[in-house]
């Protein structure tokens, strides 16, 4: 007798940002297998009954292959259990869902997608950034700075326009390959950024700065995204008042796009 699997979206952290759908299905969980960027708070929800499996891929490190998790998948379902794949975020966002929903498919197991807030609605909301906005921003692209291997690095010729906010899933430490690809295709040096780390939990950090800073940028801790567009502006404007020292960077304004001094911004 098959089991049922659900791919359940995490979150940006917070466990009270888990929709009740996720909750419930979490508590009915036998078996989970879960992502390495899954906070801590939404792991302790898991019941102490269900095998735990962490299956997080992890940079510089050997770590558990694809394959291998579909494998696990199938394999503990078709035991009849309740299998739950936690990811970080939304499983349908860079998750790598459809490769596990083809498995799961072949192999004739039934399954259900759980949706949850993906890390460019978390790291936004965290920010106070309106992604989009009708004075600045009129479309809103996700893109991820990393690929399968093989996979050429698609070039960001298109997306740039002063009219779109851009977000850069798994940005690790290519900040200067972005900051080039998106000035070499004509965005302009002066474009802020806003690169925002572990938001929605203890630790988060926000890093104001601009295409041509963000090389120089100390690499923050994942999972982080990068906002590029002049969007960013709505962060500075409502944390004016909270200094770190350090360099300057150019903040725009929201009403005229003009650029101005402002300090980088740390901490939430």
């Amino acid at each position: 007798m098959k089991g049922m699997v659900y791919l359940v979206g995490a979150g940006p952290g917070d466990p009270e940002l888990l929709t009740l759908k996720a909750l419930r299905v979490l508590r009915t969980a036998e078996v989970v297998l879960t992502d390495a960027l899954v906070s801590p708070e939404v792991l302790g929800l898991i019941p102490a009954t269900a095998i735990t499996l962490d299956v997080g891929k992890r940079c510089g490190r050997r770590s558990i292959s694809q394959s291998e998790i579909n494998f696990l998948i199938v394999q503990h379902a078709s035991s009849g259990r309740i299998v739950v794949r936690l990811k970080s975020g939304d499983p349908l966002v860079f998750g790598r869902a459809g490769e596990e929903m083809e498995a799961l498919r072949e192999a004739g197991i039934p399954f259900e997608v759980v949706p949850g807030i993906t890390a460019a609605l978390g790291a936004a909301a965290a920010a106070q950034i309106p992604l989009t906005d009708r004075r600045l921003a009129s479309k809103l692209v996700f893109a991820t700075a990393q690929h399968a291997a093989g996979k050429p690095v698609p070039e960001s010729q298109g997306l740039v326009s002063s009219e779109n906010t851009i977000v850069l899933y798994m940005p690790k430490d290519n900040y200067p390959e972005i900051a080039n690809e998106l000035i070499r295709d004509g965005m302009p040096e002066e474009t802020p950024c806003m690169i925002v780390s572990r938001a929605y939990r203890a630790e988060e950090q926000f890093y104001p700065t601009t295409l041509r800073e963000l090389p120089k940028v100390p690499v923050l801790p994942s999972p982080a995204v990068v906002i590029v567009g002049r969007v960013t502006a709505f962060h500075l404007q409502s944390n004016r008042h909270l200094r770190s020292g350090g360099n300057a960077c150019e903040e725009f304004s929201v009403e005229t796009g003009a650029a101005y001094e402002a300090d980088h911004v740390i901490g939430g």
